[in-house]
Formats: structure tokens, sequence, C-alpha cells
């Protein structure tokens, strides 16, 4: 096993992975997936979420008392790909999640360290 985790420490600095996370509106979840899909992504994680952004909320009548929903559901898409495809994927969330309206979500894209397929051991882009 020590050999291992040395043939995989050098392998980490000579990645080109990308972690892309998209913040979005529930209801577009299932279009970004059969956009990814029809890229040939293979893996996607997605997480209902809660939070704001510049939009803070909004307030709702319920029983005639005005209560603030300060924080509003929105579904996380997480993608790890090779470095090539990440911008590709970053447009087509944008433009399958866009609605033109405040509150469309965010999407950030950050670099993988390391990847490890749990089940066969793969590493990096092979385990991706």
């Amino acid at each position: 096993m020590t050999n291992r985790v040395a043939q995989v420490s050098g392998a980490i600095d000579e990645n080109c992975m990308k972690l892309v996370a998209a913040i979005i509106k529930p209801f577009k979840v299932d279009e970004v997936r059969e956009a990814l899909a029809e890229l040939g992504v293979a893996g996607v994680t997605v997480t209902e979420v809660k939070g704001f952004g510049r939009q803070r909320g909004h307030t709702e009548l319920y029983r005639g008392a005005e209560y603030a929903v300060d924080f509003l559901p929105k579904c996380k898409i997480e993608v790890a790909i090779d470095d090539d495809r990440a911008e590709r994927v970053v447009e087509t969330i944008r433009d399958v999640a866009n609605t033109g309206r405040i509150g469309d979500g965010k999407i950030f894209v950050s670099s993988l360290g390391h990847v490890v397929r749990i089940r066969t051991g793969e590493i990096d882009s092979q385990a991706i």
C-alpha cells in the first residue's frame, strides 16, 4: 500500500482535472442533466441546497401573515471532468440553466488535486 501511495503522490502534480459546481434553480436540473449527457459527461452529483445571493430571499404570505424566506431552494450540480472539457461543460450549464431572471445561480470551477475510484483503484483521469 505504501508503494501505491508513492505512485499516487507523484501523479497529483501532473493532473489536469476540474470540478465544476453549479448552483441552479431546481426546475432546471433535468434539462442540465440531459444536456451534459449529450456532451458525454458520465457522472453528475446533484444535491438539494438552500441559500441566497443578491436576491436576499423574499417574503411570502401564509394564512394572512407575511414572513421572510431567507434561504431559497436551489440545486447544486457537481461534475468532475478533464481540464480540456471543462469550458464546454461550463458553457452548457450556463446556456441551459439561464432563464434571464434573478437567481439563476452561479458556476464555480476548481482544480482537482486527486481522484480515486474506490472499486478499482483507478486514479485521476482514469477514475473520472
